[in-house]
């Protein structure tokens, strides 16, 4: 293999448009959590009516922070995302820790999830052992490593190709539930009130609002191909709001067709729900086609996550508060492909480990945290450089209104686990000593 590429003289290319950008936070968001959350959603909250308001108030926040974040790509279009804009606001000892936290198990977390999620659902069409699971899911996560090496228009082509399918597959599955009339409009009465065994307001809302926030996680991961837009100026800001509005759209039609198809007072477990729905819909094949649906989503979001997520550990190379090689670029598809293997390799080594889902759980209240420190850098990014290209609609309020938003949010995962936020705040800052000692004073001109 021939050397990789020293990318203090070659960079990323710029080849992502609006709706590129749009498909990337499309494909990366609908995951397998439009397929587990109403049902949580549906027991915690028994109403219609609030089910819905959820997906609208989440939505209206991912909305405020896409904006946002619209205009941190503008002020700074260069890989890795928020790491680069929390180094712009606070710092590089700040960014380092954002990346320790993404490196160390966030992003190989994900990863792992969904490709073990996927290869769940293939047994359910081919029968496969324990250790074939598990080879499946690691042969899964090198052939989309292999994709996104090959280069971001390709891999942008397929996250496109995906994305469309994905939300055809949707969409049909809203037509068909309603011109075949499979399913009971009593469904919905009461639409308001809630149903027996539910949750009492307001203590309703925390378990739903996660449930919802957990959906829509990772829209703000796409940020990180921002070195590699097409005019990110324009494009990224309407990119992401494209595809965070698509979003909360699509999660409305699809959580009305399930509670349309199946009564909310069945909803037990999230798999159980959506095969319910898909054999309310299609009969004994039902089962089959949502595994196959699931599939699709869950391979779009691991594409676009394998794309979007390494960027930040380039960025860091580049920095150099990672090792330098890292931040190298492979000589004919101009891709980081260093960095794409490190979050590759640790993702399959964390399959061959065992399930991580209590690991992941560990560290969303960091993330929600650090999503929402670099939305406030915008305060004192302003204050700084008042000029941008583009600059965040209705902004402070846009902007105070997403932070009021994510303030609940982290009240609600302390509130729900504090032993698990209290952990991931632990191994974060097990980074600053890492910093102090080996990168600090180490960052490029």
């Amino acid at each position: 293999m021939p050397a990789l590429v020293n990318s203090d003289r070659v960079t990323l290319e710029r080849r992502l448009g609006v709706w590129s950008i749009a498909a990337l936070v499309i494909g990366e968001t609908i995951a397998v959590g439009i397929f587990l959350t109403p049902a949580a959603m549906a027991r915690s909250l028994g109403s219609p009516f609030w089910i819905m308001v959820v997906w609208l108030v989440v939505g209206g926040m991912a909305a405020a922070g896409a904006l946002c974040y619209g205009e941190l790509a503008a002020r700074f279009p260069a890989a890795g995302g928020g790491y680069v804009y929390l180094r712009e606001a606070y710092g590089q000892g700040m960014a380092f820790l954002y990346g320790w936290k993404c490196l160390l198990v966030m992003d190989p977390g994900i990863t792992a999830v969904l490709a073990m999620g996927f290869t769940s659902y293939l047994a359910y069409l081919i029968p496969l052992g324990p250790a074939g699971l598990k080879l499946a899911a690691i042969g899964l996560i090198g052939a989309v490593a292999g994709l996104n090496v090959i280069g971001v228009r390709f891999a942008g082509g397929v996250v496109r190709l995906l994305t469309g399918v994905k939300l055809l597959a949707l969409g049909a599955m809203v037509a068909l539930a309603l011109l075949l009339h499979r399913g009971d409009w009593s469904n919905f009465v009461p639409f308001l009130a809630q149903r027996s065994g539910s949750e009492p307001l307001p203590g309703a809302f925390a378990p739903a609002v996660v449930s919802a926030f957990f959906a829509f996680g990772g829209w703000w991961e796409i940020a990180k191909l921002a070195g590699e837009a097409r005019d990110p100026e324009r494009t990224f800001p309407r990119g992401l709001l494209i595809g965070v509005v698509t979003v909360t759209a699509v999660y409305l039609m699809t959580s009305a067709v399930f509670v349309y198809l199946v009564p909310m007072d069945r909803a037990t477990d999230g798999q159980a729900f959506a095969a319910q729905a898909g054999e309310a819909l299609l009969g004994p094949a039902g089962g089959t086609v949502f595994s196959v649906l699931v599939m699709i989503s869950v391979l779009g979001s691991l594409v676009a996550l394998l794309m979007a997520l390494p960027r930040a550990y380039y960025a860091m190379a580049r920095d150099r508060v990672f090792f330098r090689s890292v931040g190298e670029l492979h000589p004919r598809f101009g891709t980081p492909m260093r960095a794409i293997l490190i979050q590759a390799s640790t993702a399959s080594l964390l399959v061959a480990l065992g399930t991580f889902e209590q690991v992941i759980a560990y560290f969303i209240f960091v993330t929600v945290g650090f999503v929402g420190l670099a939305a406030a850098g915008l305060f004192r990014l302003r204050r700084a450089t008042p000029f941008s290209r583009y600059q965040t609609p209705g902004f402070p309020v846009t902007a105070l209104i997403f932070l009021g938003m994510v303030a609940v949010l982290l009240a609600l995962l302390a509130g729900h686990n504090p032993l698990q936020a209290g952990l991931g705040l632990l191994v974060v800052g097990l980074g600053a000593p890492v910093y102090l000692v080996v990168f600090r004073g180490r960052r490029s001109r």
